[in-house]
């Protein structure tokens, strides 16, 4: 089980808990700002955008599975990493109620799949052609997603990364950390590094430069960030603010 000293903890918008103890959970809550940014970008362009707009369809859908591909990387490193050490945790000093949500958090990623996955299918038919039936069935795969997908990350962040805290030491989070990072494709580091600072708040994005250093922060600023914000523009045309 972790010490008891804490560490305070990043909280941004949409974020349902930040769990305080010695683990800095900063990564964890950039990334779920991103995911919870993008779906409602995406739930705002796939209203917004004409049916016969082929070209900002084939934006979209470019930007999809770019979202789709960080969410499965993030998902995989979880599942592969992070759950079991604190499985093994919780059996050796938990309870059955800890082992329910570590299960959950497994099931919640199976259920997930699929979802994205029709999501997948009706921006590639958009992407290929104008389609009101496929249009209308997209909004409605795309509601449900952003819907299962933001129950998930708050109850992850409500009771999984308060089981984090307990269990799990900052070295043993440094280098769950570093194992679910190495997952990721070295062609998609730039897109993911634009992807995180984008539209993060003041403070936000000031922890986010202090956990990625002053290399990684230079390279977004200098070399990253125009080329992803172009892109957002030409995928995101449409998706006007509620």
């Amino acid at each position: 089980m972790s010490s008891t000293s804490t560490h305070g903890q990043l909280t941004l918008p949409g974020q349902a808990a930040a769990p305080d103890g010695p683990v800095d959970l900063t990564p964890m809550f950039l990334m779920h700002h991103a995911f919870r940014r993008d779906l409602a970008n995406f739930s705002r362009a796939v209203r917004g955008t004409p049916v016969a707009d082929r070209r900002t369809w084939q934006a979209l859908d470019q930007r999809w599975q770019r979202f789709s591909a960080i969410l499965h990387h993030h998902h995989s490193g979880e599942d592969a990493y992070i759950w079991p050490v604190l499985v093994a945790a919780v059996e050796a000093g938990g309870s059955p109620a800890d082992r329910a949500t570590l299960e959950a958090m497994e099931a919640e990623h199976a259920e997930i799949d699929p979802m994205l996955a029709a999501c997948h299918r009706g921006f590639a038919t958009l992407a290929g052609r104008s389609d009101e039936t496929a249009h209308a069935a997209l909004v409605a795969d795309l509601t449900r997603t952003t819907e299962r997908l933001g129950a998930h990350l708050g109850h992850e962040e409500r009771d999984a990364l308060a089981l984090v805290q307990r269990f799990l030491t900052p070295e043993d989070w440094a280098r769950l950390d570093e194992q679910v990072g190495s997952g990721y494709p070295a062609k998609l580091i730039p897109f993911t590094l634009a992807w995180v600072m984008h539209e993060l708040p003041p403070d936000g994005r000031a922890a986010a430069s202090t956990f990625l250093g002053r290399p990684a922060s230079t390279l977004w600023w200098l070399a990253f960030r125009r080329p992803f914000e172009r892109g957002e523009r030409a995928a995101f045309r449409y998706a006007t603010p509620d």
